[in-house]
């Protein structure tokens, strides 16, 4: 199956990129022209703001997100006031951004226009939720690594993620940082003991999971910033632990200090609560320690952009083809592509 099939097959995916100008909105915007035409209606928004001509931070020149007659979107109400493209507006929510509250319509013609969506993961929930009874069958959301939450699996069936020379001129650096994202991404889904317990627990918290497969929270309102004044042992008699909240190098370094050895499971609540370094993967598979999620995601495919801000090009073929033979999904550079 080609990136567009498995695109049309999902009912909502993120497109988000590890780092600014890795070609996020390309992507995004590849996706878009490429839909068959007629099959499912599409929803599209963002996360955060995109589809400015110039980068807020670079000052270099950015693609607009490109519509076709018949899209649903939804942006902000100073946005939609600045739009290029003719509609027909659909609702406005009570949600609301720092840019006024967010606008839906549908394109009229084809065109470009400044996407701001909802501005929390929640919201993007009760967005999907809207769209998918306005009729689309496929809801598409721009989002952003450093707003991971857009992709969680709590919200998006799938995703996509884009990177390239923008995240490192080096790419022995590009791979290993774009290798260790992807595996924290598509690590193994837990369904062991006190899943469905786990499943229903809200806010954050640390659970030991016991040998006997039940669970116990470890004392109330610990963190990664309390550790040291928490004097129980967090891993030495139990089978796993459950971090709903952050995962952090510090946590898990306590952890392993604390015994944690071979087949014992620290699980997430998903990839976007993980801010482990890989040298901190490494000493977990030293340890024999498995991550696990509770919440997985299916990730689609990773785009590549060659061309950094400040001019290096990369070399495309080898780069793809290091990316192809350290990624167990396809790898595509849509710049090629679409020349």
């Amino acid at each position: 199956m080609t990136l567009i099939d498995d695109i049309v097959e999902s009912r909502s995916v993120s497109v988000v990129g590890l780092e600014k100008n890795t070609g996020k909105t390309e992507c995004l915007n590849y996706i878009i022209r490429n839909l068959p035409a007629g099959r499912v209606k599409v929803a599209v928004t963002s996360i955060g703001v995109d589809g400015e001509t110039t980068d807020s931070v670079t000052g270099t020149s950015k693609p607009e997100i490109f519509l076709r007659e018949g899209m649903l979107f939804s942006t902000s109400e100073k946005h939609y006031l600045q739009r290029r493209i003719l509609s027909e507006l659909l609702d406005v929510s009570d949600e609301s951004t720092a840019l006024g509250r967010v606008v839906t319509a549908r394109a009229l013609d084809y065109g470009n226009l400044l996407l701001s969506g909802p501005s929390t993961g929640k919201g993007l929930g009760r967005w999907i939720r809207k769209m998918e009874t306005l009729g689309a069958g496929l809801t598409l959301i721009d989002g952003a690594i450093s707003r991971l939450s857009s992709a969680s699996p709590a919200i998006s069936e799938a995703m996509v993620l884009s990177t390239g020379a923008a995240l490192s001129a080096n790419i022995a650096e590009l791979v290993r940082k774009t290798a260790h994202t992807v595996g924290l991404i598509m690590a193994e889904k837990y369904s062991g003991p006190g899943y469905e317990r786990m499943s229903g627990l809200e806010g954050g918290g640390i659970w030991n999971i016991c040998t006997d497969g039940s669970i116990r929270q470890v004392p109330s309102g610990m963190s990664a910033l309390s550790l040291a004044s928490v004097k129980d042992n967090l891993a030495r008699g139990f089978a796993g632990i459950y971090v709903s909240g952050a995962l952090t190098d510090r946590l898990v370094d306590r952890i392993i200090a604390d015994g944690a050895g071979d087949g014992f499971e620290i699980v997430a609540r998903d990839f976007t609560k993980v801010f482990v370094s890989p040298s901190c993967v490494a000493r977990m598979e030293r340890a024999g320690i498995m991550l696990k999620m509770l919440m997985t995601s299916r990730l689609l495919a990773v785009c590549v952009n060659p061309v950094s801000p400040n001019g290096i090009i990369l070399d495309s073929s080898r780069l793809c083809g290091v990316l192809e033979e350290k990624l167990p999904v396809p790898v595509y550079d849509l710049f090629r592509l679409d020349s």
